[in-house]
Parts: structure tokens; sequence; C-alpha cells
């Protein structure tokens, strides 16, 4: 704790002792003022300015130190000053003793509790954002809601102190002159809980209630005015328009059927999407193979004599395309039409928030009309704007599957999940792989250790990773290409016979009618923590929606997507992304869920490590996998897991039992009284709980412990 804040803490605690101590609280009790009524009506009589004065700092010290007597001071002010004048100084005097309070609050435990609770408070602070002003009326104009407990707890969100003093002024306001009112008659009130009868607090409810039903009231003409100008159909052709057949299209377009909406799904390419065709099916395929090479080559580790292995490129990008082809039935138009899906294929075009027009595979053109649009456009590959790019014929993860021939020299832009993924494969497939990165090192959203693991595993199996290059422009040389990167002040070229473009994705805008609507778009389109656009009956879901690009995160929009936009505005629920997990699938594995130490220190979040390596795991060791960690963040003390990160073999399904854990707040010690199969990678997560443990275990009861068995071997009357 720093020094002001020491000194703050002791100036308060001495205050508040004394308030106890010296038993002040009897003079501000309702008989005792009574008693003295006619007494302070004749200094009030005579020095009327000073009066005011002693009255107003009596009052900002009573608020300000949060002790009781506000409401019979109040009382007071009527006695002593009448309802006008008396309102005027309780009015200024309760808030500016509130501010007091709040900033007390917020210089001594703001920064304490927000790094304790931080992932908790996250939501609360985003909606004090958006909505605080409304929500600190409402409190204020309700008298059942403690003051004090306001100030404090106010304090400690990110509310400006200005919105603070004029909405808590404005919100008192009524209650103040309720109370400065009975004050004019004090004589006559026997206490000060009496004033507020069950019918004048009724009163005050409703009047609380006020303002957040006229911010609902607004909400709704907003929504009404953005449709201004446009012709709203008198019927609907159907519930829901779903455009885009990838992840969250697919899901939407189910959920509605199952709850027997009438949908349409409009794809325009291919059913199942990226995710199937181009992105996450072929690249897992190709990476098996590539795995399965690497362990051949390596599987006289193991005793087992072999010949060379030799690679059959054209073979396994042919395997590839079989793989796609036995899941293609799961997202097939065949099975979501046996669903009771309208399955449409052409390009969807948004002519008004209720139309869309959809020109088919034939050049015919039809509109439809619906109640709701959804659109889960998804996203393309991230083509940067370099110099001599679209000179060299460059491959992207949408053209990369048509390769039948391998590069004998690949060079890949780009170190995220997808460059790094596709890199090792390439290497362990025969390619010379160099992987260019202008970030100082791979995957930067992960924690160093976890960059520095695949790095030296990349260096181990003979890819050349260059960080911290920045690609300047490429070049046709003869036969030959050539990237030019600068690195500092320094220019490198490197050779390649094909490049793989791989620095990210961007959202898929272009086309569907977007700008003629109105609708927002940055680099995906903004929409609201209901996932609706500017257009409440529009919304988005998946990649084109954001803020992740995960196939599973798009399925998990999908369901608010659809729920919301068939249930509005009789139900709705905002998108929780409050435990997110992915998985990079190189070797080892990298899986994530929650926070890293980066982002934690990021949000100044105050956690604790735990560590486990898994080279001390015996089936890690059996299977000759043993590579990575478990790396788990913790609240200070506690048991209940912040955020999770593993580097090893199967990673991505080792995370699962944390995902659940911090789903359904499971913490550590629960994982650590669970039974886990030896011997298996799972037992890793176990061990990790074990440490701790272990770092938490109660040194002071464990030696009265050791004692205890001391004197049960009879050492202790030794």
């Amino acid at each position: 704790m720093s020094k002001s804040k020491l000194i703050l803490l002791i100036a308060l605690a001495a205050a508040i002792a004394a308030y106890f101590a010296l038993d002040i609280g009897q003079y501000l009790s309702l008989d005792y003022l009574k008693a003295r009524q006619s007494e302070l009506e004749g200094i009030t009589h005579t020095n009327p300015v000073s009066a005011s004065a002693l009255f107003f700092a009596v009052y900002v010290a009573v608020t300000g130190l949060s002790i009781p007597g506000a409401a019979v001071l109040t009382l007071v002010a009527g006695a002593m000053f009448g309802l006008l004048w008396g309102t005027v100084i309780v009015s200024f005097a309760s808030t500016i003793g509130a501010s007091l309070a709040f900033l007390a609050a917020r210089f001594l435990l703001r920064d304490s509790v927000q790094a304790r609770f931080g992932e908790r408070l996250a939501t609360i602070n985003r909606g004090v954002e958006k909505d605080g002003p409304f929500y600190l009326f409402t409190l204020r104009l309700v008298p059942a809601f403690p003051f004090f407990m306001i100030n404090l707890a106010m304090g400690l969100t990110p509310i400006p102190l200005r919105t603070f003093f004029w909405v808590s002024q404005l919100g008192m306001l009524a209650g103040t002159i309720v109370y400065v009112n009975a004050g004019t008659q004090l004589a006559n009130i026997e206490s000060a809980a009496g004033i507020l009868s069950p019918s004048v607090l009724a009163s005050f409810a409703l009047l609380g209630l006020f303002p957040l039903l006229a911010h609902k009231a607004i909400d709704l003409v907003r929504a009404r005015k953005v449709f201004e100008g446009w012709q709203r159909p008198k019927a609907f052709d159907r519930n829901l328009i779903v455009i885009g057949a990838g992840s969250a299209g697919l899901v939407t377009a189910y959920i509605a059927a199952a709850v027997k909406a009438k949908v349409t799904l409009v794809e325009r390419h291919r059913m199942g999407g990226d995710c199937l065709n181009t992105g996450c099916v072929p690249s897992k395929a190709l990476i098996r193979a590539a795995k399965l090479a690497a362990q051949n080559r390596h599987a006289d580790a193991f005793g087992i004599r072999g010949g060379e292995t030799e690679v059959d490129f054209a073979s396994v990008m042919a395997r590839i395309q079989d793989v796609i082809r036995v899941i293609e039935p799961h997202d097939s138009v065949e099975r979501y039409r046996s669903l009771g899906v309208d399955v449409v294929q052409g390009n969807a075009r948004l002519v008004s928030p209720w139309e869309v027009e959809i020109t088919g595979e034939s050049g015919a053109v039809r509109r439809i009309s619906s109640r709701a649009i959804v659109i889960a456009t998804g996203a393309r590959p991230f083509v940067p704007p370099i110099a001599g790019l679209a000179e060299v014929d460059y491959l992207t993860s949408d053209n990369l599957w048509s390769l039948r021939t391998l590069p004998r020299r690949l060079l890949v832009l780009g170190g995220g999940p997808i460059g790094c993924e596709l890199a090792q494969a390439f290497g362990r497939l025969g390619s010379r792989v160099t992987l260019v990165e202008m970030a100082p090192r791979l995957m930067v959203r992960e924690d160093e250790e976890v960059s520095e693991t695949i790095a030296r595993r990349f260096e181990n199996e003979g890819i050349d990773v260059r960080t911290g290059h920045q690609a300047v422009r490429f070049e046709r040389r003869g036969d030959g290409q050539v990237l030019i990167a600068r690195r500092a002040d320094q220019e490198f070229e490197f050779s390649f016979d094909q490049v793989l473009v791989a620095v990210g994705r961007a959202a898929r805008l272009e086309g569907f009618g977007l700008d003629a609507l109105g609708i927002e778009t940055g680099k995906t389109i903004a929409t609201n923590e209901f996932l609706q656009t500017r257009f409440p009956n529009v919304y988005a879901a998946g990649d084109v929606a954001g803020p992740y690009q995960f196939t599973h995160t798009a399925a998990h929009q999908a369901w608010y997507a659809a729920v919301n936009a068939l249930f509005d505005p009789l139900r709705k629920f905002r998108a929780d992304y409050s435990v997110v997990p992915w998985a990079t699938f190189v070797d080892p594995e990298i899986a994530r869920v929650g926070l890293n130490e980066a982002e934690a220190r990021e949000r100044g979040i105050a956690y604790e490590v735990t560590h486990y390596g898994i080279d001390d795991l015996d089936r890690a060791i059996a299977d000759g996998a043993a590579d990575g960690f478990v790396k788990v963040l913790t609240v200070p003390g506690k048991d209940r897991i912040l955020g999770v990160t593993i580097v090893g073999q199967n990673a991505g399904e080792l995370i699962a039992e944390f995902v659940l854990a911090m789903k359904h707040r499971i913490g550590l010690n629960k994982i650590l009284g669970t039974i886990h199969i030896y011997p298996t990678m799972a037992e890793a997560n176990k061990y990790v709980a074990g440490n701790w443990r272990r770092a938490h275990a109660p040194e002071r009861l464990l030696r009265w412990v050791a004692r205890f068995h001391d004197w049960r071997r009879g050492k202790a009357a030794a």
C-alpha cells in the first residue's frame, strides 16, 4: 500500500474510532435533536450564515465518513432552515459528502478490487460505462438502497466523478424534499423510519424505475427511427433468412428449424464454408499426414528400422479431398432440407431491413422477406498490399489445396496460428521452409515461453524462422522469385519457389448490400452485445461479426443470433465470451482458455502462476512426447482458475477439462480430487493442480501435524 493511501486510511479509521469512542452518535439521535429544537432554531435566527456553514460542514463530514446520522440531520435541516433553504443545504452537502466517500473508495479500494475480481467485474464495468447514469439515478431515487453503500460501490466502477455528482444530486432531490419537509414538523415525528410509509416507498420505487423505463423507451424510439424511409412488409415470407452456410450460418439455420421457424439459408459457394472446404478440415488432414511422415523419420528412436520415408504429395492432397467428401454430408444441402431448412444456392443481397434479393445459379432473381436476417458470411484470407506480390502467383489457405506438387522452397508469410501450422506441415512433408514474421516472435498472442517452445521445435526441424522481418517487396529474377524484407535498417533477400500468405483473415463484407442499408462496418460488422446491427432485426454472427475467428465460437454465436432473432422482444440474450478456448495444431499443440500472463498484466489483473512440466509425465515420456507444459493462472490465494495454457501432445483435448472447470466455476482442488486414468496425458491436469495445492499447503497446521506424528511414535515423550 502506498504512503498516501496509508495516511488516508489511518485518518479515516481515527475519525470513525473517535465517533464511537466519544459516543458522538448520541448527538445525532432524533430524541436529542428534538429536545434541543428551540435552541437550534434560536441559533439559526441569530446567526443564519454561521449556522448554515456549520450545519453544512457537519453534514458533509457525516456523509463523507459514511457514519449514521444523515437521515436525522436531513430532518433537522427542515426544522432549522425551512423547506427551501434546508433542501438547498442538504442537497449540496449530501452530494459533496457522497462524492468524498466515492473518491475515498476509488482511491483506497478500486485498484485492488479490480485486480482481484477483474474478470467478474468486466461485464459490470461495461454496463456502467454504457448505462451508469441510469443505474445510479434509479438507486438514488429509491430510499431502500443504503446511501453509503451506493457511494462506496460506485467508487469501484469506471463512472466519472462529474457524472456521479450531478446524477446523485438530481436523484436524491425527491427524497431530500420529503425528509426536509417532514423536518419542518420535527416535534411531531417519532422516528425517521416512520416518514416513509409503504405507499411512499412504493411511489419512490416506481419513480426509480422511470429512468430505466425511459431508457428502454428511447431505445425503442431509436430502433424505429433507423427504419425511417423503409417500407415494412405487412406480412413476411420467412421468420428468418440466414446468409452464409459456414459454421455460424448452419447452426443458426439448424436452431431455427428445430424450433419450427420458417427459415431460408442462402449460400453462393459450397456448404460447410471455409472450415470444411479450405480451413480446419483440410489443414488437419494435412497436419496428420505430415506428423506421420515425421514419426516415420524418427522411428529408429523407438528401435524400429525402416527405409527412407517417401512422401507422395499428390496422394496426400488426394486423401485430403477424400476426407472432405466423407464429412460433406454433415453439412449438405440434402441434410438441411431434410431438417426443414429452405436451402438456396445463389448470391444474397439485402435490399431492405426485411428483404433479401437472391440471384440463383441460373441467373434468376427473386426477392423474399423475413422478420429477421442473420448475416454469417465468414471471412477470407487477408492479402497485404506488398509491392510485387500480385506478380508471384501467391498461395493462401483458399487455393493451397489445389497443389499437387510439393514446393521445393516454400516461403511462409506470417507467424500466427495458420502460418505456423502450415509451415511445420510442409517442412515435414519435405519442403525447405522459410517463415517470415514481422512481430518479434511467433504466436504473439501467446506468452513468450509458448513462442520460445515452438521456435525451438521449428529450428530443430530445419525451418528457417525470421521474426522481426517486415516484408517490403517481391521480385522476379530470371526463373526465380525473391522476397526483400527489412529488419531494423538492413534488408534481407529470401528466394522461394512458392509463397504462402498467412497473415490473418478479413471479414467478407462486400456484395451483400450492407453499405446501401447503412450497416456500420469496420474490420467486421458492428454489432451490440445481442449481435444486432443498427437494425434490431438484422444480426451478424461468426467471423464476419468477430471478435473471434474460430469455428466453435461461430457456432457459439449462432445460438444467440438464432434465439434473439426469433424471440426478441419476448426474450434475448447477451453473447457470452467469458470462457472461450482455442488451439493451434502445431507439434507440440498449443491450447488456451481464459487469460494468459500477458493479458492479465495488460488488464491489471492480479494472478498466481502454477506450472507443471510435461517432461515429468509418465505417459509423455513413454510416447516420446515429453515436450511442453501446463500453466494455470489463478486468483491469488484461491483455486479459482483465470486461465490455462497447455503446450504438449493432445493439448487441444487436454484443455477441455479446464474449459468445463472455468465454465462451472470448478477450482483446482476439485480437479485434484478427481481420479484420472494412469498413464494418460490427462494426468498433467491433476499434477498441475497438485502443484498448486502444495504451494498453498497450511504450513502452520502441518507443523502441528508433524508434532502429532512424533508423539504417536513416542518421540515427544522421549
